[in-house]
Protein backbone atom coordinates (compact mmCIF):
# COMPACT_ATOMS: atom_id res chain seq x y z
CA UNK A 1 0.00 0.00 0.00
CA UNK A 2 1.31 3.39 -0.93
CA UNK A 3 0.20 6.58 0.73
CA UNK A 4 0.96 10.23 0.23
CA UNK A 5 1.27 11.99 3.59
CA UNK A 6 0.19 15.62 3.75
CA UNK A 7 1.59 17.62 6.61
CA UNK A 8 0.45 20.79 8.31
CA UNK A 9 3.28 22.71 10.00
CA UNK A 10 5.45 19.60 9.90
CA UNK A 11 2.80 17.38 11.51
CA UNK A 12 1.21 14.57 9.45
CA UNK A 13 -2.46 15.51 8.97
CA UNK A 14 -3.79 13.52 6.00
CA UNK A 15 -2.95 10.33 4.15
CA UNK A 16 -3.95 9.99 0.52
CA UNK A 17 -4.19 6.42 -0.72
CA UNK A 18 -5.18 4.90 -4.06
CA UNK A 19 -8.90 4.12 -4.26
CA UNK A 20 -8.27 0.36 -4.46
CA UNK A 21 -6.29 0.51 -1.20
CA UNK A 22 -9.02 2.63 0.40
CA UNK A 23 -11.71 0.14 -0.62
CA UNK A 24 -9.63 -2.75 0.75
CA UNK A 25 -9.24 -0.91 4.06
CA UNK A 26 -13.00 -0.29 4.26
CA UNK A 27 -13.72 -3.96 3.54
CA UNK A 28 -11.29 -5.06 6.26
CA UNK A 29 -12.77 -2.60 8.76
CA UNK A 30 -16.28 -3.91 8.03
CA UNK A 31 -15.03 -7.48 8.46
CA UNK A 32 -13.55 -6.57 11.85
CA UNK A 33 -16.90 -5.04 12.88
CA UNK A 34 -18.66 -8.25 11.82
CA UNK A 35 -16.21 -10.39 13.79
CA UNK A 36 -16.66 -8.20 16.88
CA UNK A 37 -20.47 -8.40 16.60
CA UNK A 38 -20.29 -12.19 16.20
CA UNK A 39 -18.00 -12.53 19.22
CA UNK A 40 -20.34 -10.36 21.29
CA UNK A 41 -23.35 -12.44 20.24
CA UNK A 42 -21.54 -15.68 21.12
CA UNK A 43 -20.55 -14.29 24.53
CA UNK A 44 -24.13 -13.17 25.20
CA UNK A 45 -25.43 -16.65 24.34
CA UNK A 46 -22.75 -18.36 26.43
CA UNK A 47 -23.61 -16.15 29.42
CA UNK A 48 -27.29 -17.09 29.10
CA UNK A 49 -28.27 -13.49 28.42
CA UNK A 50 -29.91 -14.37 25.11
CA UNK A 51 -31.21 -17.43 23.33
CA UNK A 52 -31.45 -18.79 19.84
CA UNK A 53 -35.02 -18.96 18.61
CA UNK A 54 -36.02 -21.59 16.03
CA UNK A 55 -37.08 -20.29 12.64
CA UNK A 56 -40.61 -21.67 12.98
CA UNK A 57 -41.12 -19.43 16.04
CA UNK A 58 -39.82 -16.41 14.15
CA UNK A 59 -42.03 -17.30 11.18
CA UNK A 60 -45.10 -17.48 13.43
CA UNK A 61 -44.29 -14.11 14.99
CA UNK A 62 -43.75 -12.56 11.56
CA UNK A 63 -47.07 -14.04 10.41
CA UNK A 64 -48.74 -12.10 13.24
CA UNK A 65 -49.71 -15.14 15.27
CA UNK A 66 -50.37 -13.87 18.80
CA UNK A 67 -46.98 -13.54 20.50
CA UNK A 68 -48.25 -14.72 23.91
CA UNK A 69 -49.52 -17.92 22.29
CA UNK A 70 -46.33 -18.42 20.26
CA UNK A 71 -44.01 -17.99 23.28
CA UNK A 72 -46.29 -19.99 25.59
CA UNK A 73 -46.33 -22.94 23.21
CA UNK A 74 -42.58 -22.63 22.61
CA UNK A 75 -42.02 -22.80 26.37
CA UNK A 76 -44.26 -25.87 26.49
CA UNK A 77 -46.88 -24.32 28.75
CA UNK A 78 -50.64 -24.60 28.76
CA UNK A 79 -52.80 -21.53 29.16
CA UNK A 80 -53.68 -22.70 32.67
CA UNK A 81 -50.02 -23.14 33.65
CA UNK A 82 -49.09 -19.71 32.30
CA UNK A 83 -52.09 -18.10 33.97
CA UNK A 84 -51.30 -19.68 37.33
CA UNK A 85 -47.63 -18.67 37.20
CA UNK A 86 -48.53 -15.10 36.14
CA UNK A 87 -51.30 -14.72 38.70
CA UNK A 88 -53.99 -14.39 36.04
CA UNK A 89 -56.98 -16.43 34.99
CA UNK A 90 -56.83 -18.94 32.15
CA UNK A 91 -59.79 -17.16 30.53
CA UNK A 92 -57.84 -13.88 30.57
CA UNK A 93 -54.87 -15.55 28.82
CA UNK A 94 -57.25 -17.07 26.26
CA UNK A 95 -58.84 -13.68 25.57
CA UNK A 96 -55.42 -12.07 25.07
CA UNK A 97 -54.36 -14.87 22.72
CA UNK A 98 -57.52 -14.65 20.63
CA UNK A 99 -57.46 -10.86 20.52
CA UNK A 100 -60.76 -10.52 22.33
CA UNK A 101 -59.00 -8.58 25.03
CA UNK A 102 -56.06 -6.21 24.76
CA UNK A 103 -54.57 -6.91 28.18
CA UNK A 104 -53.18 -4.60 30.83
CA UNK A 105 -49.53 -3.61 30.98
CA UNK A 106 -49.09 -5.29 34.37
CA UNK A 107 -50.57 -8.50 32.93
CA UNK A 108 -48.17 -8.42 29.99
CA UNK A 109 -45.31 -7.75 32.39
CA UNK A 110 -46.26 -10.82 34.47
CA UNK A 111 -46.66 -12.96 31.34
CA UNK A 112 -43.28 -11.78 30.00
CA UNK A 113 -41.60 -12.66 33.30
CA UNK A 114 -43.06 -16.17 33.27
CA UNK A 115 -42.18 -16.72 29.60
CA UNK A 116 -38.69 -15.24 30.14
CA UNK A 117 -39.04 -12.69 27.33
CA UNK A 118 -39.07 -8.91 27.18
CA UNK A 119 -42.49 -7.31 27.33
CA UNK A 120 -41.65 -5.80 23.92
CA UNK A 121 -41.60 -9.34 22.52
CA UNK A 122 -45.27 -9.71 23.41
CA UNK A 123 -46.79 -6.41 22.28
Amino acid sequence: MSAQIIENNGVPEYAVVPIADYQALIEKAEMLDDVAAFDKAEATLAAGEDELVPSNIVDSLLANVNAVKVWREYRGMSQATLADAAGLSQAYIAQIETGKREGRVDAYRAIANVLDVNIDDLV
